[in-house]
């Protein structure tokens, strides 16, 4: 499961694996077209106690030295972290913080942690480049933004897993094997991966899971000064901050959770659902491509358009066409794939994936959905690839078993996945295979969250979100005890910021004044 980061300027969660998202799935919207039984988790996450451990009172009394770090306007500090909660004095983590003070005027009301999600995006390149700028004035002025990267991400003691070059060559990993050879390949492709990772990040890779994420930022919470979490979670961020609550219920300060997870789901019902999520993108998509003339997938029905991509991919599969890539990478069907799922996240790229495809379908020049690519798995034209893939893979597969116990297993699978989606459900359901191979075995399951007892909590569905199905966002705030739902009734990946006044004033109100929006408020 990918939960994809959230929209910025700089680019727009979770995957259960797949090499489309070199660790995972990208997080889907629910559509008609979902199948297969989902069964919740019964079990529901419990609280910590409310006295904080004697072990870990270093932890929550040190105190932050903060300096300018190169980006005007900002802070950053590291604060430590037991590596293992179990045992503290096994060692630490050192996490890395940044904060851009309130600008005032009106009265401070603390601290605003933010997330974009993955798991694997960077809070603090996420704060950096967008939200501390970005964000509503009325909220930035009464809040000192903060970001923290989470443990095994970014500036926080990144996973490493491999190289460039490998990752060009995992990258185009077929994921639609057509006979026994290709399976054996993709097999070995995944267990390569898991064994770089536990060769480079072993020591840390037992301990990126979401509930330790969740821990540490409580200890930033009390190193800051705050009685009570105040945050913005977007994608997987909804999950990090929902499982904050969890533990924490009486710290719940004002929780903006947007595109929101169901953490009740296994990892394959997740990934089913996601598999359904890109179908329904992809019919927006192509509904508003078959109207124009240059559509490059005809201007016929929106299936006809779905079989001329399924074909496309298809022939690039037996034949991948050149990109003028610098390294000599092809666009195959794999890499292909990508692009055009990367598009599904925000209607804007639209325009950029028409443009892709013709010069694809029409020219062979791959260049453009190459770019999509690239750009989806945080790779540079250097070739060096950020952390964000190794990172959500690591996260995924702790917090969850694996959707699938072999090949084998997963072939029973398979026609629910297509069903789900003629066009992505055979590639997403060979994808989500991959922590069937992790060499860490998961610490999580799938669970309840309903945090009994904290502040009134905002859940932020979009109903054609290709990420995050909508009907988690209705899950999880039926779940959480003092959950609201927000509607937001359109396309793309998240709501907050995407330019509806009634979103983001129901928001602004929420973090500026405390007053949550009525549950089941509707906004487009």
């Amino acid at each position: 499961m990918y939960f994809r980061r959230h929209h910025s300027p700089v680019r727009g969660l979770r995957a259960c694996g797949t090499l489309l998202a070199a660790a995972g799935l990208l997080m889907s919207a629910c559509s008609p077209g979902s199948s297969g039984s989902t069964r919740t988790a019964d079990v529901s996450l419990a609280a910590l106690p409310r006295a904080t451990p004697a072990n870990l009172s270093a932890y929550y009394g040190q105190s932050l030295t903060w300096r300018e770090c190169g980006v005007p306007g900002f802070e950053c500090t590291t604060m430590k972290a037991p590596l293992n909660y179990e045992k503290p004095d096994a060692g630490d983590v050192k996490l890395a913080v940044a904060r851009k003070k309130a600008t005032g005027p009106g009265k401070r009301l603390g601290s605003l942690l933010v997330n974009p999600g993955g798991p694997g995006g960077s809070a603090i390149g996420y704060l950096q480049s967008y939200a501390a700028l970005g964000y509503p004035a009325a909220v930035r002025a009464r809040y000192d933004m903060v970001a923290v990267d989470p443990r095994g991400v970014a500036r926080s003691e990144p996973v490493k897993c491999l190289d460039g070059k490998q990752m060009d060559a995992y990258t185009q990993t077929d994921v639609t094997p057509d006979d026994q050879a290709e399976k054996n390949e993709l097999s070995a492709a995944f267990t390569k991966y898991a064994a770089g990772c536990e060769t480079k990040s072993g020591e840390v890779l037992p301990h990126v899971s979401t509930v330790e994420a969740a821990r540490d930022m409580d200890i930033l919470r009390a190193a800051l000064g705050d009685d009570k979490l105040n945050y913005v979670g977007a994608s997987y961020g909804t999950f990090l901050g929902a499982t904050y609550a969890g533990l924490y219920p009486e710290r719940v300060g004002r929780l903006v959770l947007d595109g929101a997870m169901d953490p009740s789901l296994s990892a394959q019902d997740m990934n089913r659902d996601q598999t359904a999520g890109f179908e329904t993108a992809f019919q927006s998509f192509a509904k508003d491509c078959v109207r124009r003339s240059d559509c490059p997938l005809g201007t016929g029905s929106v299936a006809d358009a779905g079989k001329r991509l399924k074909a496309f991919f298809a022939d690039l599969d037996r034949t991948p066409i050149p990109t003028g890539d610098p390294s000599g990478r092809k666009l195959g069907e794999a890499l292909a794939t990508t692009g055009v799922i990367a598009a599904m996240y925000d209607e804007g790229q639209w325009a950029q994936l028409r443009s892709a495809l013709s010069s694809a379908i029409k020219n062979k020049d791959g260049a453009g959905l190459l770019a999509l690519s690239d750009s989806y798995y945080e790779r540079d034209s250097n070739g060096t690839y950020e952390n964000l893939m190794a990172a959500n893979a690591a996260v995924n597969c702790l917090d969850l078993p694996p959707s699938f116990k072999s090949p084998d297993d997963l072939k029973s699978a398979l026609p629910s996945f297509e069903k789900a989606s003629p066009v992505f459900g055979d590639g997403l359901a060979w994808a989500a295979l991959n922590c069937t191979y992790w060499p860490v075995k998961a610490t999580g399951e799938a669970h309840r969250i309903e945090a009994k007892g904290a502040a009134p909590i905002v859940v932020v569905g979009t109903t054609r979100d290709p990420a995050t199905p909508y009907r988690w966002a209705q899950a999880l705030a039926g779940q959480l005890d003092s959950g609201t739902l927000l509607t937001y009734e359109g396309d793309g990946h998240t709501a907050y910021g995407r330019g509806s006044d009634c979103i983001d004033s129901a928001i602004n109100a929420y973090l500026v004044d405390g007053t949550p929006p009525k549950d089941g408020k509707r906004c487009s």
